[in-house]
Parts: C-alpha cells; structure tokens; sequence
C-alpha cells in the first residue's frame, strides 16, 4: 500500500478492526519512510449484476433505483427504513446467491413482489400495479381478489 503523503511503498499495520457487519476490515497503518499514520478498508469485490430488461437491454442492478421503487410503494404506511434497507440487502444477497452475471428484470420483480407480500399488502398492491402495468381498476380490483383468495 502506498503512502499516501510521501508515496512510499513500506509500511506496516499497527491496527485492524473488523465493521459492524463484518463485511469491511479497517487497517490503521503507519509509513516506515515519514512515520505518518493512514487508514486503509479492505471489502471483498463484489461481481457487478446485469439486469436484461424487458426489451433485451442490458444494465447494471441499481440498488438506488430498485430501492426507490420499493420506498414509493412503502410510503405512508408503517414500515420504517432500517426494515427497507434489511429488505434490499437480503434481495441483494439473494441476487448474488443466484450465481448468474445476468438476471432478468422479471426474476427480481416477482422477487420483489414475493418479499413485499409477506411485509405489508398495501405496499404489494402498489408495488404489483406498477411493475405488472396495471391499466384500470379492474387489474387492482383482480389483484385484490387474489390476494384474498391466497389469504384464505
């Protein structure tokens, strides 16, 4: 590691701690050559995902736009953003468990629809109407009678 005030190369660790979620390891060095102290983190490098969207592009998994989506489909109701950001890092975990460099947009929908199901049906319903493109009140009035079909 390279010294980031005088660029020498030697330096040695004189602390290392591990983050709160253990994914990150805090290095605390010092350069041999000037004696200045530095911090370094270590994370392990994450393949990026591509997403094949409906038309056949293809474009990086955006855990902001995807997150955006499931807050707007949240809002108002009694879900708090620690439970929303436990939701977009355990479908992040179950994206990357997959294997695949490429997954289509429609897995990580149903993926989703799935998750929000089992957490909150008003957020489901909204999320569902626009990811499935509702068109009139009879698509939310058929998404509603399956979902109380499935709760019965």
């Amino acid at each position: 590691m390279k010294c980031p005030f005088c660029g020498e190369i030697d330096n040695k660790v004189i602390d290392s701690r591990l983050s709160k979620e253990g994914l990150v390891i805090r290095r605390r060095r010092e350069c041999l050559a000037c004696t200045r102290r530095f911090t370094t983190y270590e994370n392990v490098e994450k393949i990026p995902i591509m997403i094949v969207k409906k038309d056949g592009r293809r474009e990086a998994y955006n855990r902001d736009k995807v997150g955006a989506g499931i807050k707007r489909a949240c809002e108002k109701r009694d879900i708090s953003m620690e439970t929303i950001e436990e939701f977009l890092d355990e479908l992040e975990g179950d994206l990357r468990e997959m294997g695949k460099k490429e997954i289509p947009s429609h897995d990580i929908g149903e993926r989703i629809m799935v998750k929000l199901h089992g957490l909150d049906d008003v957020a489901y319903v909204r999320f569902a109407s626009v990811y499935r493109e509702f068109k009139d009140v009879n698509d939310f009035v058929e998404e509603l009678k399956s979902l109380l079909s499935r709760e019965n």
